[in-house]
Order: structure tokens, then C-alpha cells, then sequence
């Protein structure tokens, strides 16, 4: 019989992360899974869920503060003076667009930071592997939800951590359609993910992520319109 490794998970609660953390529990011996609050609108509800997936499924849940990073650049997933971009202007196949929207969002050096934190918990506890929520969709948008990003850190953890540490992404490699796919795999309570930019009652159905998870849902006729502000 093959001895599972430890592993930490990065749970946003989003629809990315969460495929990855069901997928961990059968792949992996799951220890921790760690949520970030960096300032973000949608914290309260990332932090909620993402204990509620985690307590589940009994899993220790550690949410680890960065008020620092709210600050940083002119993030408007952050900063509360610029709005999340949403309904006409969120063109998820429109590849100019795609980018545009992308840099409204983006957060100097997220995922970077993100993975050597969780690196130092694995570290601390002997975990051998690091379980990211990234995917191929928006990978051509956000250089940091890639592949050769994940073997750029792998590289760096050579020299910045004494053990061996491995990063898995389960979905890497896939558009969002598959990645729902997997998760139905996996079992995964769709209810219960925060896949949405903000903090509303319901998933607001218009910014990047909600229409890249409805489009998804669409496609595998999946009906979770009750989820949604806006579908």
C-alpha cells in the first residue's frame, strides 16, 4: 500500500482551490488548510466558508493576517477607492479584456508570498507538499496561476527551505468546464464554495470569476442558479 504525504492546502474556498482540497483528501494526508486575508472584499466571506470546508471535513483551518498587502499597488480587490470590474466590461473570452480586468485585480506578488508562508507552515510540520488552486484559463492572464511559475517556486524552495517540498496543482492543466468536472469527481459541495470578488449575500454573477464558474456550471448542466445575485 502506498503511504499518503502530508500535505497543506491553500483554501480560499474559491472554485479552484476547493477541487484541489477534495482532491488532496484522496490523493494526499491532508494537515492544514490555510486561508489568506490580505486585505481582499471578499475576506469575510473566503474565511467563512473555507472553515466550513475545512471543519467538514476535519481538517485544521488556520487563517493567516496580511493586513500589509491591502495597501500595495492599486489592487481594486483591495482598495475600496477603485471598483471590481463587472458585467459588460468582463469579457472572459476576450483576451484584451481578460488582461485588462486582470490588472484591475491583481495584487503585487499574491501567490508568491502565499506559497512561501504556506512553505514554512509545511516546513514547521513536516508536510511535504503545498496544494495551490490555480488552472489553464486564467493562467494566460495571470502569470502566477501557471505552470512554469509553479516550477520557478519549486526551484526557489531549494535553496529557501531544509526539506523537500513539492508543490501539486490538480488543475493546472485545466479550463474551468474540467475543474467542475473534477470536482463532481470528487464530490465536491458546490453550495458551500465563495468563488466571487465580493461580499455579498449571493455570488454577484458578474465579475471575473462568477462568469468563468457559471460558464462552467452552463457546461455541465449543473444548476446552481440559486447561488447567484445576477445569472
Amino acid at each position: 500500500m502506498t503511504i499518503k504525504k502530508d500535505s497543506i492546502v491553500l483554501l480560499s474556498a474559491g472554485l479552484d482551490s476547493t477541487v484541489n482540497f477534495y482532491n488532496a483528501l484522496v490523493e494526499t494526508n491532508v494537515k492544514l488548510a490555510l486561508t489568506f486575508n490580505y486585505g481582499q472584499k471578499a475576506a469575510q466571506k473566503e474565511i467563512q466558508r473555507a472553515k466550513i470546508i475545512a471543519d467538514d471535513n476535519k481538517i485544521a483551518h488556520v487563517v493567516v493576517d496580511l493586513p500589509w498587502m491591502k495597501e500595495l499597488g492599486k489592487s481594486s480587490l483591495t482598495q475600496d477607492k477603485y471598483a471590481i470590474p463587472t458585467g459588460k466590461s468582463v469579457l472572459i473570452d476576450n483576451q484584451a479584456a481578460s488582461i485588462a480586468t486582470a490588472k484591475s485585480v491583481w495584487v503585487p506578488n499574491r501567490n508568491g508570498v502565499f506559497l512561501n508562508i504556506a512553505a514554512s507552515f509545511a516546513e514547521g510540520t513536516g508536510a511535504e507538499i503545498l496544494v495551490p488552486g490555480f488552472n489553464r484559463e486564467e493562467a494566460a492572464t495571470f502569470p502566477d496561476n501557471s505552470l512554469d511559475f509553479i516550477r520557478s517556486v519549486r526551484k526557489s524552495f531549494a535553496y529557501s527551505v531544509a526539506t523537500k517540498m513539492d508543490i501539486q496543482c490538480y488543475t493546472i492543466g485545466m479550463s474551468k468546464i474540467e475543474i467542475v468536472e473534477l470536482g463532481v469527481k470528487v464530490k465536491v459541495p458546490f453550495e458551500k464554495i465563495w468563488p466571487c470578488y465580493q461580499a455579498k449575500e449571493l455570488w454577484c454573477g458578474e465579475c471575473e470569476p462568477c462568469k468563468r464558474t457559471k460558464r462552467a456550471f452552463l457546461a455541465t448542466r449543473l444548476d446552481y442558479k440559486h447561488l447567484f445575485e445576477k445569472y
